[in-house]
């Protein structure tokens, strides 16, 4: 059988205990490649580098892409009112 609680537990105890549960920044570190900011232990999003070594070649993805035709635009049709015409 469980037994209840003896008090409640009030709002500002509760959260005093809970302010350890936070999200933290993680580790971000400059690249010494590019000196972009990059997530340590991490490849460089931005040059390909990773501890003094070339691991992703981004210059091959650098390609441009197809240009899409513009469609032209459809002419609205003008509502007539029938009770002018009348």
């Amino acid at each position: 059988m469980p037994i209840a609680p003896p008090r409640r537990i009030s709002k500002t105890r509760k959260r005093k205990r809970r302010t350890h549960y936070k999200i933290e920044v993680p580790g971000m570190t400059l690249c010494p490649n590019c000196g972009e900011m990059k997530l340590s232990h991490n490849v460089c999003r931005v040059c390909g580098h990773y501890d003094g070594k070339l691991v992703i070649d981004k210059t091959e993805k650098t390609e441009e892409q197809p240009q899409v035709e513009e469609k032209p635009k459809k002419k609205r049709r003008k509502k007539v009112e029938d009770s002018e015409d009348n």
